[in-house]
């Protein structure tokens, strides 16, 4: 299984997570099978291009995202290529990891994301 996290940069497991999947400068892609770990830059132009974001994620054969919050769109976008995604992760990659591992994150639906959308407008 490949994860897909979005990240502040290239540390590895202890880089910091990004709050937005779409606007963050990397992407750390755990390989879950073969226990490699791998950064690819976030090349969409400009950052946030969901066309360019698709292709970048494809290419990766991720089968799951860990995130902080995802917007509808996005939700969408995953969705279309059978990605499931998880809501809620803090701190580092290792710690989003864990997160993971304890059940402390929610997998994502149209309604809960749709949600997480509207409570960022208040912020």
């Amino acid at each position: 299984m490949k994860i897909c996290i979005p990240t502040m940069g290239k540390k590895g497991l202890g880089e910091l997570v990004g709050k937005s999947f779409e606007r963050v400068p990397t992407y750390t892609i755990i390989d879950t099978k073969n226990n490699e770990i791998s950064i690819i830059d976030n090349t969409s132009e400009p950052i946030g291009d969901q066309s360019n974001l698709l292709e970048i994620i494809a290419q990766a054969d991720v089968n799951m995202v860990l995130c902080s919050g995802l917007s509808q769109k996005a939700e969408t976008m995953f969705e279309k290529l059978a990605i499931r995604v998880f809501i809620g992760a803090l701190g580092t990659v290792m710690e989003a990891i864990q997160l993971l591992r304890e059940g402390k994150l929610q997998e994502v639906t149209n309604e809960n994301a749709y949600l997480d959308n509207i409570l960022k407008t208040f912020e």
